[in-house]
């Protein structure tokens, strides 16, 4: 089960808190099945004989193994929750370390969406779980065991309605747990689809309203809330019935006690007392059955939760380290593609790019250039190893990046994406974020090699300024520009930047290429544009076109020799601006 795994891993930091619950709990149990033959006692005895002292001395005696039990209880729910959130925070700092590990092969496959269900609610089902557990585990068979033998002890004659009462509750659970672990995997599945349209819609506000898609998305999440809803309803109608099963057979079992114990008074082979003690024992040992049915429907839900988080521990990513990593002393910017392949979703799928070979050496500016979708992001992606090719390989430095360790990989490789992401804290920090060391004046570089000082400067607070969810107070460019300077804080090897100019106007995108192409700092860089006028500040240009490259050289050679590379020069700019001669 993947629940026991997870508790017997995760529960061994806390084994303290872990093993003193139970016996406090056993505590609790012993001085519940003292009370009912002590009232015995009181009945048959002090009540009888009317004896005040038996009934005073024993009450208190009563009053006195109350207490000890409510210090048994209290002691093992404290414990349980000690260990319980334990091991949720320490399953929790695993499945999100686990999750920073993973490649972006294995995150498109689990989803945003997904993972976020399964560091919360996944998660909490487990932990819910083992407070359960150290609580009614110990407390349910104990109580049931105890109950049973202090019953057949009270009354061998009234014990046989055990024989009876058990298998039909036992019954009943099994019905139960066979119709709702099924449905409560479902339940899950049905979160994930609702997280990812939420997050969807949070992510992509902007263009919902720009588009006038309210109403549409509130159908789509209509629908996801609904079925989720419906799957709800459907495993909460099949645990519902258990409880009034259960009542059922309790209330069988507590009339033919008084029946069979009333004969037995009547006919003066029992006594009141003893028919009080065995009815007090026949309802503990049923209340421990409710105990039991209740933690199996537990325990079927949060099975469910920990297959889904099973699957994130145990997901070996894409990307496997090598155990013998190279490390070289230094690295210098010569990137080479060797026939490489790639191909997303497996052997089956159609490769976006197809026996892709070129050298770029250090110091250079390489443009790509390409249709949307002929896999100039793709190509890109193989630099850092996001993802590995399917056939071929890639270099640095005569390094094939997949036998360098990751770490000195991505800190020679600098990245600004596509999509500008940010992180909530200020603008000095979202540039120093690479660099948590780097100092002011080196931020302040960075932003104005970037073209964003000025508008830096500008704000308010400057550097300080506290940057919104996701960069919410910033223009698409100003963001653009920040994620520009935060690259190039971390002095690269290899830049890389991911049509990251998109968002700012003409002259600024010239100043940035102006100061990329400062020759002191040594570094190769490939931008993928949109722009024509990216090409014409590149040492060379790559186009691409259905994932293979058409062309490779400089500007005036494939102005020459490529009639793509000069088709798409010539629709953006005149023929004498262009160079065509």
């Amino acid at each position: 089960m993947h629940s026991a795994r997870i508790l017997v891993r995760y529960l061994r930091p806390h084994w303290r808190w872990a093993a003193l619950a139970p016996l406090l709990m056993a505590l609790e149990v012993a001085m519940d099945l003292l009370q009912p033959r002590l009232l015995q006692g009181i009945v048959d005895i002090g009540i009888a004989r009317r004896d005040a002292r038996m009934i005073l001395s024993t009450g208190g005696l009563m009053v006195g193994i109350a207490l000890m039990g409510l210090a048994g209880g209290v002691g093992c729910s404290i414990c349980a929750v000690l260990a319980g959130q334990g091991l949720g925070a320490d399953l929790r700092r695993d499945v999100f370390g686990k999750v920073q590990r993973l490649a972006f092969g294995d995150l498109d496959r689990l989803e945003t969406g997904s993972i976020i269900t399964r560091i919360t609610n996944d998660i909490s089902q487990v932990q819910e779980l083992t407070m359960v557990l150290l609580r009614i585990m110990v407390r349910a068979p104990l109580l049931l065991a105890g109950s049973l033998a202090m019953g057949i002890v009270t009354s061998p004659r009234l014990s046989l309605l055990f024989v009876a009462l058990i298998p039909a509750v036992i019954l009943i659970m099994t019905f139960v747990v066979r119709r709702t672990y099924p449905l409560f995997g479902r339940v899950q599945d049905r979160l994930d689809t609702l997280n990812t349209v939420v997050q969807e819609n949070l992510s992509g506000v902007r263009v919902v309203k720009s588009f006038a898609r309210a109403d549409y998305e509130g159908e789509r999440f209509g629908r996801a809330n609904d079925s989720l809803m419906g799957i709800n309803i459907a495993a909460a109608r099949v645990s519902a019935v258990t409880m009034p099963l259960i009542m059922l057979v309790f209330s069988a079992g507590i009339v033919g006690a008084l029946w069979l114990g009333g004969v037995g008074v009547t006919a003066g082979g029992m006594r009141v007392g003893q028919v009080i003690a065995f009815t007090n024992y026949l309802t503990q040992a049923l209340m421990s059955l409710m105990m039991v049915s209740m933690l199996v429907m537990r325990m079927s839900r949060s099975e469910a939760s920990g297959r889904r988080v099973d699957e994130v521990l145990d997901a070996e990513p894409d990307l496997n380290v090598p155990d013998q990593a190279e490390r070289p002393e230094s690295l210098r910017g010569r990137i080479a593609f060797e026939g490489v392949t790639l191909q997303y979703g497996g052997a089956d799928a159609d490769p976006v790019l197809r026996d892709v070979s070129f050298v770029a050496e250090p110091g250079e500016t390489v443009a790509i250039l390409g249709a949307t979708g002929s896999g100039k992001s793709s190509l890109v992606n193989l630099i850092p190893r996001f993802y590995d090719p399917s056939q071929g390989r890639v270099t640095l430095n005569g390094h094939d990046v997949r036998r360098l360790d990751p770490a000195l990989l991505r800190r020679s490789v600098a990245v600004a994406l596509q999509e500008t992401v940010l992180f909530s804290g200020t603008i000095a920090e979202n540039i120093r974020w690479g660099r948590p060391d780097a100092s002011d004046q080196e931020v302040e570089q960075a932003a104005r090699d970037a073209q964003a000082h000025e508008f830096i400067v500008a704000l308010p607070d400057g550097y300080a300024t506290v940057v919104g969810r996701r960069g919410v107070n910033l223009s698409g460019g100003q963001k653009q520009r920040i994620a520009i300077a935060r690259a190039l804080l971390m002095r690269p090897t290899v830049l890389i930047l991911d049509d990251s100019t998109s968002a700012v106007d003409v002259q600024t995108e010239a100043a940035i290429q102006a100061a990329l192409a400062n020759p002191t700092a040594a570094r190769t860089t490939f931008v993928v544009a949109q722009r024509i006028t990216t090409a014409y500040a590149a040492d060379r240009v790559l186009v691409l076109d259905d994932g293979r490259i058409e062309a490779y050289g400089t500007h005036a050679e494939l102005m020459r020799c490529s009639p793509i590379y000069r088709e798409i020069v010539l629709s953006q700019a005149p023929e004498e601006d262009a160079g065509v001669g």
